[in-house]
């Protein structure tokens, strides 16, 4: 999956989208488990200062652990909040790019988990992205951040605001040597049921992927399973570690089987 000779750089992987509860924070830690079961280094960034998810999320897991006496992997994790004096942003800009080229050589992967508005922290993390993953949901509204288009004509009108800040970007890394980059476009959050709203989105999105460059993967559904594993700070991952004892129902087994595959998407064999 991670390029494995010794000297290499991490792969750096941002998920990021310019709206609130798109599901960031929880694929975030979900493929930084899968890496570290697989054996790989990880470190993580938490860049959504003010609320924390990733954070919270991993504070849990080490309580966890120590309540039960169990040892479960965890990512090294670092947390960043947002300075709000516009004086030193400059330096702290700085402070975020040095904290990143610390780690860069000393694990196989970083996962940087964006806030849901862009300021200057979620600008500079896309800076060092090798893979972009935008969680998007079955919803014109998150569509938006795309591509603005007029549904009844279904003629694309111009990119969204996101899709524009992901060009630019693409543009400066292309400028700083590296001419590709990664951007998978996932859904999130998405009802169980085939809705004529769902297929529609999703036709959109495979139409836009071609125009705008993104690669599509299909994404998980909305499930409750992740929002009571946070609270203990477990994945559907660990759900079958000896220690824990818990068994795993079908709505596990379904939501690991996701996981697995948009870990493989994103690093094809």
């Amino acid at each position: 999956m991670v390029n494995e000779t010794e000297n290499k750089k991490a792969h750096i992987i941002v998920i990021s989208n310019e709206k609130g509860g798109t599901g960031k924070s929880t694929i975030s830690m979900h493929l930084a488990i899968r890496l570290l079961q697989d054996g790989f280094t990880v470190s993580t960034f938490d860049l959504d200062g003010r609320q924390g998810s990733l954070s919270k999320y991993i504070e849990n897991r080490r309580r966890f652990c120590e309540g039960q006496n169990i040892n479960l992997p965890i990512p090294d994790h670092t947390r960043i909040y947002p300075e709000e004096n516009p004086y030193l942003i400059s330096q702290a800009r700085d402070s975020l790019g040095s904290l990143i080229q610390q780690k860069i050589n000393s694990v196989d992967a970083i996962i940087i988990d964006t806030p849901g508005t862009k300021n200057y922290l979620f600008e500079e993390a896309h800076k060092y992205a090798d893979t972009v993953i935008t969680p998007i949901s079955d919803s014109l509204v998150d569509l938006n951040v795309i591509a603005d288009i007029d549904y009844k004509t279904d003629r694309i009108l111009k990119p969204g605001h996101y899709s524009n800040f992901i060009w630019d970007i693409k543009k400066y890394l292309a400028s700083q040597g590296k001419p590709y980059l990664n951007w998978i476009v996932t859904g999130n959050k998405l009802s169980s049921f085939n809705s004529k709203n769902k297929t529609a989105i999703f036709s959109h999105l495979e139409r836009l992927s071609k125009i705008y460059g993104f690669r599509l993967f299909s994404g998980f559904k909305d499930r409750v399973i992740y929002k009571e594993l946070f609270l203990e700070g477990l994945t559907v991952l660990d759900m079958n570690d000896e220690a824990l004892k818990m068994k795993m129902t079908v709505s596990h087994i379904a939501a690991k089987r996701e996981i697995n595959a948009l870990a493989e998407f994103i690093y094809p064999e």
